[in-house]
């Protein structure tokens, strides 16, 4: 019986040794991955998990991706507004009510931030970035975070985008972006889409930050017809410039005289807008494009079939 009494004090005492040997970064990574599947980004228990990792692994790119992660979706809350319009930063309305004069009353998502928390989330990721200078799509998670913040308004995430073609068009990092091909093409195709973003918001602002960005972007890659194609669209969705719009898009077919979503904007302006003359090669396509499909293409033709 002493022996057995001895054995358990033995392994008594080995206990807090053993719970002191530090877990790896896979097991924060896995019991991290666990609390979200079933708690939400934001749950229960995560941000003590969180501060347990960082204890133990200060430069972790899981951590502060973890730590980006909760504390952006905890500064996130959403609620239904009705406001007028048929959109609301290029978003359809989520419900739509009648009002006692029958009229449709429509409602739609709209976000609101504590920034302290939003505070810490732009930390977090700032520090990822920091640690990995060439992974592309930390840089775009911030700048949709930022869009997202923004609203209406969006002048960090255009300042943070200018800042990112500046820095891509004088260092040239060997961009990663994992699920895309990191070649010569990433770069060019990523910050389009995020042209995309600024458009489909719809204010003055964002159309002027899609402008500028397509600017910014063709001073460093003169021969990206996307960007000439953008400005066109620009002047033509907007500004509702006919003339200025069609002068970039005969800039793009002078040098890609088969880019085929600028010759397609060209045949929608030229059935709107009878002052516009197609070149003679053009014209079957005006005749395919039928009245039918005409508010399709025109909503195509926005930003060139993105």
């Amino acid at each position: 019986m002493r022996k057995i009494f001895m054995a358990l004090a033995a392994l008594i005492a080995a206990l807090p040794l053993a719970a002191q040997v530090k877990p790896t970064q896979k097991e924060y990574l896995d019991r991290y991955g666990l609390l979200v599947s079933k708690l939400g980004a934001s749950g229960v228990g995560i941000e003590t998990l969180l501060q347990k990792w960082e204890k133990d692994y200060p430069e972790d790119t899981d951590m502060l991706l973890g730590k980006f992660s909760y504390y952006y979706n905890k500064s996130r809350t959403e609620k239904l507004e009705p406001i007028e319009g048929v959109k609301y930063l290029g978003e359809a309305p989520v419900l739509t009510l009648k009002d006692s004069l029958g009229r449709d009353v429509n409602y739609f998502t709209v976000s609101s931030f504590d920034d302290e928390l939003f505070g810490k989330a732009t930390q977090a990721i700032d520090k990822a970035i920091e640690l990995n200078q060439d992974r592309l799509d930390f840089r775009i998670y911030k700048i949709s975070t930022l869009l997202d913040y923004e609203k209406d308004s969006p002048d960090m995430a255009l300042a943070g985008l200018k800042a990112l073609i500046d820095y891509d068009g004088h260092s040239h990092p060997a961009w990663e972006y994992p699920g895309l091909v990191s070649d010569k093409d990433l770069f060019p195709a990523v910050m389009q889409d995020c042209c995309f973003a600024f458009y489909k918001i719809g204010t003055p602002a964002s159309y002027e930050a899609f402008k500028e960005l397509s600017e910014r972007m063709l001073s460093y890659y003169p021969d990206a017809s996307q960007y000439m194609t953008n400005i066109g669209s620009y002047y033509l969705v907007y500004k509702k410039d006919s003339k200025s719009a069609l002068k970039m898009y005969n800039k793009v077919l002078k040098k890609h005289p088969d880019d085929y979503a600028t010759i397609k904007n060209c045949v929608l302006l030229a059935r709107n807008d009878k002052n516009v003359k197609l070149e003679k090669k053009y014209l079957p396509m005006l005749i395919r494009v039928t009245p039918d499909e005409t508010e399709k293409a025109s909503a195509e033709a926005r930003l060139n079939s993105l």
